[in-house]
This record gives structure tokens, sequence and C-alpha cells, in this order.
């Protein structure tokens, strides 16, 4: 490596990456593009691989815990390569006699995948999946914590590679050590940038005069309403708050409960392990005491919360996350944002109404466009919740990290990146998946004349405004 010019570093890798895509390309087929992204699948699922990865971003990130990652890192992966399995991305993928179109797969190119210290391991597989499975090269660029997981897997990816004598240029990293600018060389020099992490990132991505598809914050607010199962609605809400620590963005950061059933749903929440805490200022101050996130708070297991809060003998055995009332919503109420912990606001409504008012207002003012989860066997309510809310999900009566993310019982693509809309400032709303790694040539023949009338299209027109 070139220690004097580490950017001339990078750019060798992106040419090696461009040189692969286009043999990649110009050589490809389905049946080779399908078995690519097998291997990396893979490559993160194999058991011993996949524990060596969870235990490797654990110990370099300080984030989250071996066991949900093992579990993320197979059910993410699982989820995708079923997704994407028996998928055309290569060839013909359209073709109708009756409007004369014929449409052609064409991979985006180069990706530069920009990923988080949260999940360094699977984020970047179910990137490099994507990318392969549509005849992409990628090159990750790993938040620094995420360096080693992202090496790792890399390598196993390569292990997997040597085995079907597939091009390991078609899967490479920004050389460490990291830095933005090595980041922002490569989110200018290749063809789509895909970025998921800090708010920071994605506005560089969305800046980088390179096509980006990039995500908003997420700071999940969830109804429970008066005609909820108030037992299924607390377990749910206990898994999915403490799955890995709660580093998901779709991990619940409020609960607006209504009135009628408050004191049976906090009841139901300490069965399940959550604990109500009624001193606001104490553990606001606890959790930023110096205007940021403690990091001995962030996305640590319970016991290493409760006492970097200071909550040793004030909160139940076997708590696994916390619960603080609260009333005030924007940039002066830190509870009412996303806190990356087992940390949960929670908030009281009269009614229904009410808790939609202020479901909104928390979106608002964190979280627009990510997703909202509803609690309730009124099944006219989700419909009120998704028009009322400037949000691209309403998960119902589900594990909210579990559900918005893809699930095997819900109909969501598999992915680790949200797409928030025109709300969080996003040109997707989706889950981010294959389609968002292919692009098209259109083929496009003559066809007999489609031409209408005047009076096909303003008949309806004039007779209620007049001609």
């Amino acid at each position: 490596m070139n220690a004097a010019d580490p950017i001339a570093d990078l750019d060798t890798v992106i040419a090696r990456s461009r040189a692969a895509q286009r043999r990649y390309e110009a050589e490809g087929s389905q049946a080779r593009y399908d078995r690519a992204a097998e291997a990396v699948g893979w490559a993160i699922m194999e058991p011993e691989r996949n524990r060596e990865l969870a235990e490797l971003a654990v110990a370099t990130t300080g984030l989250g815990n071996v066991p949900d990652k093992i579990i993320k890192n197979h059910r993410k992966t699982l989820g995708l390569l079923r997704d994407i399995k028996g998928v055309t991305t290569c060839g013909v993928i359209r073709d109708d006699a009756e409007t004369g179109i014929t449409e052609i797969a064409r991979p985006k190119g180069v990706v530069g995948a920009i990923v988080p210290s949260t999940n360094p391991a699977a984020t970047p597989a179910n990137n490099i999946i994507n990318a392969l499975k549509c005849g992409n090269s990628i090159v990750v660029a790993p938040s620094p914590k995420g360096v080693a997981s992202c090496e790792r897997l890399i390598d196993f990816i390569h292990a997997e590679f040597a085995r079907i004598g597939e091009d390991p240029d078609l899967v490479l990293m920004v050389p460490a050590p990291g830095s933005k600018e090595k980041t922002q060389r490569l989110m200018e020099s290749c063809d789509m940038i895909v970025a998921t992490g800090s708010q920071n990132n994605v506005h560089r991505a969305q800046t980088a005069g390179t096509p980006a598809v990039a995500v908003g914050a997420g700071n999940v607010t969830v109804i429970v309403d008066e005609t909820a199962d108030l037992a299924d609605a607390a377990e749910k809400i206990r898994a999915s708050k403490t799955f890995d620590n709660a580093t998901s963005c779709s991990s619940e950061n409020a609960v607006v409960v209504v009135d009628a059933v408050r004191d049976a749903f906090i009841e139901a929440m300490a069965r399940a392990g959550g604990a109500v805490i009624e001193d606001e200022a104490t553990i606001v101050s606890a959790l930023w005491p110096d205007g940021h996130l403690n990091r001995q708070v962030i996305a640590q297991d319970a016991d290493r919360m409760i006492e970097a809060l200071g909550l040793q003998g004030k909160v139940p055995e076997g708590t696994e996350y916390i619960a603080v009332p609260t009333r005030g919503i924007g940039p002066d109420h830190p509870l009412s944002g996303e806190k990356l912990s087992r940390v949960l606001a929670l908030y009281s409504a009269a009614d229904f109404d009410e808790a939609v008012r202020v479901t909104r207002e928390i979106q608002l003012y964190q979280g627009a466009g990510h997703s909202v989860g509803l609690h309730s066997r009124d099944e006219s309510r989700p419909l009120i919740l998704a028009r009322a809310i400037p949000t691209s999900r309403v998960i119902v009566n589900q594990a909210h990290t579990f559900a918005t993310g893809g699930s095997f019982t819900n109909g969501m693509p598999f992915s680790l990146s949200m797409g928030c809309g025109t709300w969080g400032g996003n040109s997707i709303d989706e889950n981010v998946h294959w389609k968002h790694f292919l692009q098209s040539t259109k083929i496009v023949r003559e066809i007999p004349p489609r031409e209408p009338t005047l009076d096909d299209i303003f008949a309806e027109y004039w007779k209620a405004a007049g001609r």
C-alpha cells in the first residue's frame, strides 16, 4: 500500500473493481450471478464463521450482543436469499407484445456501500448479495469500528469465491484505515452509492454527485390502544426493544398508550421485563451527561445499562429495559428522540386520536418517513394512522425490529436499510433490496396506433365543467 498517498491506493481498488465488473457483466449469466450471491450468503451464514463475525463485531464496536448478532446474520441473509431466489436479473426481464417493449436487465456498475458499525457484517453482506445478484461489483466503506468485521467477512467471501472460481475483485473494501476523505472519494468515483448509518454519511452520499440510495433516521413510535392484546403487545415490544441491545433503527424508541389501558399495560410491561422509572430528569442527565449519548449505555446489555444509569437496586431483578414517562417532544426533550439503548419513552394519550397526534409530533421531530407501529384489534385504525403520519410503514401487532426489515411472517423484503421517502429526505420509500441495484435497457418497437379522441379523454370532464 502507498502510505504516502492513501487516495491513490483507493483509486487502485476502485479501478480493480471496475475492471472486474466489466468482465462479470460481459461474461455474466443468471447462473453465475446467482452462484456468486449464494457464495456470499454461505460466507456469513456458515455457523462457525457467523459466530466469529458476531464475536468480532461486539468486541471491536462495543455494540450489541453476540447471540442476537448471530441470529441477525443468519435470518437477514436467509430471508434475502429467499427473496432473490428465482428472480431474473440477467438478460430479458420483460417482453410485452402489446406495448412492443422488451426490457433487458443491466447492472449499475461499481457500487459504493457505506455501512454502519451497528451491523458491521449483516449490512455489508446484504449489500454485497444484492449487488452481485444484479451483475455489479462492490466496494465497501465500513465505519472505523466496523473495519475488522468487514475485513473478516470479505476474507470469508473470497474463500468461497475460490471454491467456485469467482473473481475476488468483485468484492473489495476501502483500504484501512478508513477516513472521510476516502469515503468521499469512493462516493464520487463509483456508479451508485448505497448508504446506511449516520445522517452525516447519508447527506454526503446524497450530495456526492453520484446516484445514491440512502436511508433516513429511525425513531420508532408505537401506539398501544384500548383494544390491544396487552400481554402480546408488551412481549413483542420487549423482544424488539432488547434485540441486539437496541442497535436497530427499527427498535422502539417511544410507546404512546391510551389512558384507558395505561395501568394494565404497565403491569404487562413489568411481567415482560420492562421497569417504569418515574424520574425523567435523572435518566436524561445520565443518558446525555455532556449533551451526547452516554457510550456506557448505548447498545449495552441490561446489567451494564442499569449500572451506567445508576439504577442498581432501583429496578426489579430480571429487568431487561426501562420505560420513562414523559410528555415533552422536540430538541429540548431528548427522550423523544432516538436513544440507541434499552430505554423507552412512555407517553400517555386520552384516546386514539390524541395518540395519533402525539405520534405525529414525535415523527415530525425525528424519524419522519421511517416507520410507526400499532397494537390494536380495531381493523380501521391502521388506515387512519397511515393517512395521518408522515411514514413509509405502519407495523401492525408485530415486534417492530423483526417486522420492518422483512420477516418470514410478513411480506416486506428482507433488508437492513429502510428508505424513508421525501419525509426522511430520501428518494425511495421502500426497503432497499435487489431492484435498487438494477437498471434496464428498453428495446422499443413500433405498434399499431393507440391515439384517443378528445371525447375519450374529456367527456366526463366536459359533463362536469362544460366545454
